[in-house]
């Protein structure tokens, strides 16, 4: 089944405890696409970059099976970048610089090859433009997988609500689902969300794992523990893009396949952090991520007689 991501491509300066980088290619779109390329060969993204962006970083996108028809390339503007500095425990950050450049005035344009897509998953963008994907769909899709933020929750809200109400499934963290919510539990909060329009609701709880949430059933997928964490970077996108893209391949959207789908996207998530930016999600094998999947089934797998 063919997959339209949509989100931003971009160039990342990222500094952990580990190293640092300079300007590595990056953004919402770009490793959701990458992921659900493990997936399907029928992976479409939709982006704006400019022409500072590499031929060659193009070409490792279509080397992965990700169609780049709808990648748009502005003449004489500068793609958009992202600078951040890690504490050490990995799960703050400092945003040390934000140049949206061509993503300030991003127009969508969905290619004629695009439309009829059965999957639609929307990165981290204003609402508006998200909302704008949907209607410039001359279909509906099967599914619909968006990703949000707090930063639109404070700026954006009835914009996100409206959009909310046109999709499937909504992924965010714990921190934001409690803000949309106003609530501290999390079950609480996943029954007022999902009362907002998405039919399932994703928790993500970083190196605690996620949580999956319909109306009347509630999975937990935890996240396996590794020794290294080099770069958290896109660790959410990767496990959306890896959910989705298991989804269309498998084109079974019941509430148990997505609970095989959090296995999958964990397990990509679980690569992304191994090394810098994108580094490890392009050079896995099928037996790698199968093994890692293994590694996922045997962490929570036991037996118990019950007296």
């Amino acid at each position: 089944m063919s997959l339209l991501v949509v989100g931003t491509v971009a160039f990342d300066a990222i500094e952990t405890p580990f190293g640092k980088t300079d300007k590595i290619i990056g953004g919402s779109g770009t490793y959701g696409a990458l992921s659900a390329s493990y997936f399907t060969n029928k992976t479409n993204i939709c982006a704006v970059v400019g022409d500072d962006f590499l031929g060659s970083d193009i070409k490792m996108l279509n080397k992965h099976g990700v169609n780049t028809e709808g990648l748009q390339i502005k003449e004489g503007e500068k793609s958009f970048f992202w600078s951040g500095k890690y504490h050490n425990d990995m799960n703050t950050r400092d945003t040390l610089a934000t140049e949206l450049n061509v993503l300030a005035d991003f127009d969508p344009v969905i290619p004629e090859s695009y439309q009829g897509c059965e999957y639609l998953m929307l990165g981290n963008l204003t609402p508006q433009i998200q909302k704008t994907v949907i209607e410039r769909l001359h279909k509906r899709p099967k599914l619909i997988v968006m990703d949000t933020m707090n930063f639109w929750m404070e700026v954006a809200l009835d914009d996100l609500k409206e959009t909310m109400k046109m999709v499937d499934v909504l992924s965010i963290n714990d921190e934001e689902a409690r803000q949309l919510s106003g609530e501290h539990s999390l079950v609480k909060a996943a029954q007022k969300i999902i009362a907002l329009g998405p039919k399932v609701l994703i928790i993500k709880k970083g190196e605690h794992g996620a949580l999956l949430f319909n109306e009347n059933q509630v999975f937990f997928a935890p996240a396996l523990p590794l020794e290294d964490v080099f770069d958290p970077t896109g660790a959410g996108d990767t496990f959306a893009g890896g959910f989705i893209g298991y989804l269309a391949s498998t084109n079974d959207t019941s509430f148990e396949n997505m609970k095989r789908a959090i296995i999958y996207g964990s397990a990509l998530a679980s690569f992304c952090v191994e090394k810098f930016g994108c580094e490890r999600l392009v050079e896995l094998s099928d037996e790698t991520l199968n093994a890692r999947v293994k590694e996922f089934i045997d962490l929570v797998q036991f037996e118990i007689e019950m007296a």
